[in-house]
This record gives structure tokens, sequence and C-alpha cells, in this order.
């Protein structure tokens, strides 16, 4: 298991109208929705290696467990500033801490983490992370 201290990044997203539940606020489903997207857009834009990256080497990665708090609303509108960093890598695991803040008063409307895990493409198994790989999301 790694124990070294990842970079974390920031993504924005702005809440859309289909995002709003029955309450008038975010559906808690929509806060899994972004961290998704703002990993996607990290993957390319920080460690340079995008999805697309990784189906050409037949991987891919899914999500075997999740935690989520919340601890604030999102509405129409608002801004989500979502921060997301690798905690640690474990065979063919890698834990993802995120927090999605309020952009206006940065305050924490959600937190928690992803835990992802890598498979072969052609079998469906896990397989463990390749070492280039680690070195690149080692930033």
């Amino acid at each position: 298991m790694s124990e070294q201290k990842f970079s974390r990044f920031r993504s924005e997203i702005t809440v859309r109208p289909d995002d709003i539940d029955v309450n008038n606020h975010v559906h808690f489903t929509k806060y899994l929705d972004y961290v998704l997207a703002a990993r996607y857009m990290q993957m390319r834009e920080f460690y340079k290696m995008s999805m697309e990256e990784f189906w050409k080497r037949d991987l891919t990665w899914v999500v075997s467990d999740l935690k989520i708090s919340f601890k604030r609303e999102l509405r129409l509108e608002d801004v989500a500033v979502v921060e997301t960093g690798v905690n640690s890598y474990n065979g063919a695991q890698c834990l993802v801490d995120f927090i999605i803040y309020k952009k206006d008063g940065m305050k924490v409307a959600a937190e928690g983490h992803f835990n992802y895990t890598m498979l072969s493409l052609k079998s469906g198994r896990p397989v463990r992370l390749p070492e280039d790989i680690i070195q690149m999301y080692s930033i």
C-alpha cells in the first residue's frame, strides 16, 4: 500500500435544472456524478492519461466501494468545486478522496471517497495497477 502524499485537483461544475430533486436541491446521486465527471476531466488535464488511454491498454476502472457524507445542499445554478486526490494504491485498487465545495463561500457540501478497481477489459477480472500508471498518477 502507498504511503506517499499525492496532489489534489479541483474542477468546477455548475448545477443544472436536471440535477434538482423534488426538495428543490441537488439530488444525492448527482454528487456522485460530479465526482466522476471531475475525475474524468482531471485524468486528461492533470495526469495526462485519459480513460481512452486505459481502454487502448485493455484496462478500465470501476467503482467497487464508495462513501459520501452530506454537509449542506447545493441548489440550481450553484457552482460546485470538486476537489479530488489519490489517497493510496493497493494491488488492483486506488482510493480517491473527494470534497465538494459550494463555490460561494467555499463551504463543504459533501465529502467522501471512491475505491476504484482496475479491471482487464478482456477478462473482466481485477489486475494490479501497472507501475508506469502508478508513476503517472503519483504527482
